[in-house]
């Protein structure tokens, strides 16, 4: 008889369990899922940030070059060292300790470069309301 009844009252500790079991196996997953979709997203927002910067530096690159002005050669400079920031950014590497810190080193040279071309930061292209802010 006593049997009997601890399975009953066991009962609640076996389903207990096996539903903890449960929602944690479904609980990783879901939160697998979304892992990837968030690191996709925000990868790919600072994948077009640094793209943009790049291809910012390579174009004010190639056009000081064709000016003879002495005064371009800091602008060059800054340029290059922008371009040499970005090329040994660890795009590869999601792990890479010092990611945040230096994507703001570049954001923070990138806005040294405009600062010295006088063109705004955040300059807006057209009349459209988007602007290379990230």
């Amino acid at each position: 008889m006593a049997d009997l009844f601890d399975g009953i009252v066991m009962a609640e500790q076996r389903f207990h369990g096996e539903g903890y079991q449960e929602g944690l196996a479904e609980g990783s997953h879901a939160g697998m899922a979304e892992g990837r979709r968030h690191g996709a997203l925000h990868g790919a927002r600072m994948g077009s940030e640094i793209g943009c910067y790049l291809g910012f530096a390579l174009t004010w690159h190639c056009l000081l070059q064709k000016c003879t002005d002495p005064k371009n050669s800091k602008k060059l400079r800054a340029l290059d060292s922008l371009i040499g920031m970005i090329q040994k950014f660890p795009y590869e590497d999601p792990t890479y300790d010092k990611l945040q810190e230096d994507l703001e080193k570049i954001r923070g040279k990138f806005k040294q470069v405009c600062s010295m071309l006088n063109i705004p930061s955040d300059f807006r292209l057209g009349n459209e309301r988007s602007s290379l802010t990230f």
